[in-house]
């Protein structure tokens, strides 16, 4: 399905969700996830946001509870909407953090991986993660809408905005 015929003012996810992108040394902190949605892909840490929860507090959940650290100078970098058929409609939050606490330590829901900036592994990532991923890693904040099917996007209308 088009992007374009989807009504995004009346659009309802059926899961908020977030994502957190750690950067140290010109390198960013993965995971490989272990299980549920994108079981197999390298994405960051992140997942549901919880009842009352905030999706910065979400973040920094998740990431302690995937890799066992605690994300600090965290910003947000963005809200993401998927819209499929096979799998749930899903908000987004994105966030970065330039600095951590801890050990990054694999867990029963994730292994970390480490990779340069300019040396991301989209074959194994989502098929939307390289049309914004380098983007928000370089300071841009991004608003993105997708569609898919079967784990494979079929469209999307992706905005950037400097900070």
């Amino acid at each position: 399905m088009p992007v374009r015929d989807i009504d995004w003012d009346t659009w309802q996810p059926e899961e908020v969700a977030t994502l957190m992108f750690i950067i140290r040394g010109g390198s960013v902190l993965l995971i490989r996830k272990k299980r549920g949605l994108g079981a197999g892909k390298i994405n960051g840490p992140g997942g549901r946001l919880e009842d009352g929860e905030t999706p910065e507090a979400c973040a920094i959940r998740e990431t302690n509870e995937e890799l066992v650290v605690n994300p600090l100078n965290v910003r947000a970098a963005g809200e993401l909407f998927f819209h499929a058929e096979d799998m749930p409609r899903i908000h987004g939050f994105v966030f970065i953090a330039t600095d951590y606490e801890g050990t990054p330590t694999e867990t029963d829901e994730a292994i970390p991986l480490w990779f340069k900036l300019d040396e991301l592994p989209f074959d194994e990532m989502w098929d939307d993660d390289r049309l914004w991923l380098p983007q928000i890693l370089s300071g841009q904040s991004v608003r993105g809408y997708f569609t898919f099917v079967e784990e494979t996007m079929l469209d999307h209308k992706v905005e950037f905005t400097v900070g």
